[in-house]
């Protein structure tokens, strides 16, 4: 596939480009070449990790400073985000956070209070903070007992990127069905270069923690600190909550995600690909998941690297992971009994790609990708019987997004 867009020479995204009509921006993806895959997703070099790990580690040390003020001062147990439930989140951003939340109290009925935050969710408005902490504490108690390899039965819908496009995602929901009625498999990449990846995640989130049975979530090469650092994440969750615990949660949640799904021990589903360090299905549920994703090794390979018309394995140009090819995926297929493999993690422009007689396919579900690559997107259907239907869809018209938070302008324009 090849996108049509034409972006920076970048590495990294930014969303402080502005439109030539004055209007909110962009995020702003890469040139696709031969440097800088289609997608545009390249690991951070060496300075830019640097950078965004000593803007993070500072951030983060504001914060605690300040919930620990907040805690000599005798200030009471509110997160300081009022009670905003505006239907967009430019209608109200959230008062800066001065105190660390913590769990809160059980509620007499928590199924309730859930689905109230789905609704809102769903209206793309904000959770507290606090609700936010809770809500990842819920989580993290359904996604610990979950395995490496999460094992899922027939019909399912198998979802790609989404990439905090969060009105493209309820275009999936309309398309494909709302959950718990249907079965959604999500393989990663939820985060970055979207506008709305805090309302995208949670949702995300919230669905599994009312429906655990009905959505899996296993993790892409974004749902790692370092990504989120320079990809948008971790600035939109600065953003929006004037501070960075929400994105603190998050985070800690990437770490508990599966790695891959098996739909009916036949269709082996990953966020990236193959990896010449993992022969077996058993090798990847003995890995160590609950750690930031390496820079290298079997759990690296598995969210970064790509198919291509090669023999073996090869280099990857992103700088993580490897290329695989036909070959790699038939060994693998073979020794674990598997009929197909659907990964994520490329860019699309038809919405999917079969590759290698039809043994792989890559699933993409973001439309017009960063809002300018012109594509449709795509979900895979499998019925009882593993039948497969591929839904095409485009993103969501005009009429029915809200316009994101105009960002500040800079310290020195003031």
């Amino acid at each position: 596939a090849q996108c049509s867009c034409v972006g920076s020479n970048s590495k990294t995204d930014t969303m402080s480009e502005t439109n030539n009509d004055g209007g909110d921006s962009a995020p702003v993806i890469p040139e696709p070449s031969a440097e800088n895959p289609v997608d545009g997703d390249v690991l951070p070099t060496p300075k830019e990790a640097a950078d965004a790990a000593k803007a993070a580690t500072d951030a983060v040390a504001a914060t605690d400073a300040a919930g620990a003020g907040a805690a000599a001062g005798g200030l009471d147990d509110d997160d300081g985000l009022g009670d905003d439930t505006s239907a967009s989140p430019a209608a109200k951003q959230p008062a800066a956070v001065v105190q660390q939340p913590t769990p809160g109290k059980p509620t007499s009925n928590p199924s309730t209070d859930l689905d109230k935050q789905i609704e809102r969710l769903m209206q793309c408005e904000y959770l507290t903070e606090q609700e936010v902490c809770d809500l990842c504490v819920k989580a993290k108690e359904i996604l610990v007992d979950e395995g490496n390899v999460q094992y899922v039965s027939a019909p399912i819908t198998i979802c790609g990127d989404i990439h905090g496009q969060f009105y493209d995602l309820k275009e999936l929901f309309k398309r494909g069905g709302l959950c718990p009625n249907t079965s959604y498999l999500f393989m990663g990449d939820f985060v970055d270069r979207g506008y709305f990846s805090v309302e995208t995640f949670l949702l995300l989130l919230a669905l599994k923690v009312r429906y655990p049975d009905r959505i899996t979530l296993i993790r892409g090469n974004h749902e790692t600190r370092q990504i989120t650092q320079v990809y948008g994440f971790y600035e939109e969750c600065l953003r929006k909550y004037k501070s960075v615990n929400v994105w603190r949660y998050c985070t800690d949640i990437f770490d508990y995600l599966s790695l891959a799904a098996i739909v009916d021990n036949k269709v082996f589903c990953v966020h990236g690909g193959l990896s010449p360090s993992i022969q077996t299905i058993e090798q990847i549920q003995i890995l160590e998941r609950k750690q930031e994703v390496p820079h290298e090794g079997a759990m690296c390979d598995l969210m970064w690297s790509d198919p291509e018309d090669i023999e073996g394995w090869g280099v990857s140009p992103r700088g993580a992971g490897f290329t695989f090819g036909a070959d790699s995926v038939q060994e693998f297929n073979r020794t674990n009994n598997l009929q197909k493999i659907a990964r994520a993690h490329q860019l699309a422009m038809q919405g999917y790609q079969q590759m290698f007689n039809d043994t792989l396919v890559t699933v993409w579900s973001a439309p017009n990708y960063c809002y300018r690559c012109g594509n449709v997107a795509a979900i895979l259907k499998l019925d009882a019987n593993l039948n497969e239907e591929y839904i095409i869809f485009k993103d969501a018209p005009a009429s029915e997004r809200a316009k994101p938070t105009k960002r500040p302008p800079p310290d020195y324009f003031l």
